[in-house]
């Protein structure tokens, strides 16, 4: 028994935990060392027997009162079991028909009322918008194909004058339970009616319209109000649009997808949009107001004599609306490039000779006509 960890240890909590605590502490580690879940796992199959050792004496009141007081020595010579420890006494069925409903089908979810209501499935869409869509808001229109309760039969499914019957399989609870052995002894697993599919119900008459299945499909049009804002990957709920519920329960909802197409003018990021714009040498040395493109038009803004490339500029609350609040904007960054001209015309270099004889005669203070002959004599020996 020396090799053996402490139960409490084992599974996280101290000497004085409630049932409850024990039962939470054991759920995290079985969910997480599940033999269904690490299918060929041998060292997690041993840590999912060790909690459930640790599990099955601390949750019995007895054994834990004889642990507590001699330790792993209270067990010592027990039959089968993991470690020695005696399981064919246990019952796990309870304990994993609430704790493993996700890997039997069990759980809470099972237990429910297969007569209850039902709320319907959500359904989803996707639609595309401009840019410039998105940041004004717009409705839209969608055309789905939606079911809608059988007039004919009024959900039931059965053929007018006739009534679902109850299922013989699972005696109208919705769920079968499965006995099989386990290294921990007779273990039950509740699942789902493969007959009648959880509903408790069978239709021997199906109704003509719907096939027995108490829906019809129709196809509708469906009006989506986008707000101004919204960026592209983001959805828009619809309450109880979506497809039917099931015994009286609410129709789902209908989730749509916004697709915003790109602007070849701006980028986004949040409510803040970025952009370029460019000016001339005339309008970056002089200064003055320069025209910069907004979603909202054109506007001017004045820049500062000397003006370099790469510069960026702040267009306060022209950026993108908040969802929040249509009334709070964010900015627009504009970054300013000084455009060089690729082509001159004689009469512009010109002007530009002049100008750079003002400034100092830059273009030729390196390499003027005269140093050109001297480098010719000197390469030649002359």
């Amino acid at each position: 028994m020396a090799d053996k960890r402490d139960y409490y240890e084992v599974l996280g909590v101290d000497r004085n935990a409630d049932d409850a605590t024990l039962k939470k502490a054991y759920r995290a580690l079985a969910k997480k060392y599940h033999p269904d879940a690490h299918p060929g796992d041998k060292e997690a199959e041993a840590k999912f027997k060790e909690a459930s050792e640790a599990y099955a004496v601390l949750s019995d009141a007895d054994k834990r009162r004889q642990y507590d007081q001699f330790g792993h020595a209270a067990f010592e010579g027990g039959a089968g079991g993991a470690g020695g420890f005696d399981f064919s006494g246990m019952d796990f069925g309870d304990i994993f028909g609430d704790i493993f409903g996700d890997f039997f089908g069990g759980g809470s979810r099972a237990r429910r009322n297969p007569n209850g209501p039902i709320p319907g499935a959500n359904v989803r869409a996707g639609v595309r918008i401009t840019f410039d869509e998105s940041i004004r808001g717009c409705d839209k229109e969608l055309t789905l194909n939606l079911k809608d309760e059988c007039k004919t039969c009024n959900g039931t499914g059965a053929k007018p004058g006739t009534s679902p019957v109850t299922c013989t399989k699972c005696g109208g609870r919705g769920q079968v339970v499965f006995t099989q052995q386990s290294f921990f002894g007779t273990m039950q697993n509740v699942q789902t009616c493969p007959e009648c599919n959880g509903t408790g119900k069978m239709i021997k008459d199906k109704c003509v319209d719907c096939y027995g299945t108490g829906y019809v499909t129709n196809k509708k049009t469906i009006s989506v109000t986008i707000p101004a804002g919204i960026d592209d990957g983001q959805s828009i709920r619809i309450r109880e649009k979506g497809e039917p519920g099931k015994n009286g329960g609410p129709r789902g909802d209908l989730l749509v997808e916004i697709r915003v197409a790109r602007d070849p003018n701006f980028e986004r990021e949040g409510t803040t949009l970025y952009s370029t714009c460019s000016i001339s040498f005339a309008q970056a040395a002089i200064g003055g107001d320069i025209r910069v493109k907004t979603v909202d038009g054109d506007v001017l803004f004045p820049i500062k004599p000397g003006t370099q490339t790469g510069t960026r500029i702040r267009l306060k609350g022209k950026g993108v609306p908040s969802l929040r609040n249509k009334e709070i904007r964010g900015d627009q960054y504009t970054t300013l490039v000084v455009r060089v001209p690729e082509k001159l015309n004689h009469e512009q270099k010109e002007a530009l000779k002049a100008f750079d004889a003002l400034c100092g005669n830059t273009l030729n203070s390196e390499d003027s006509d005269s140093d050109k002959g001297s480098k010719k004599k000197k390469l030649f020996g002359k």
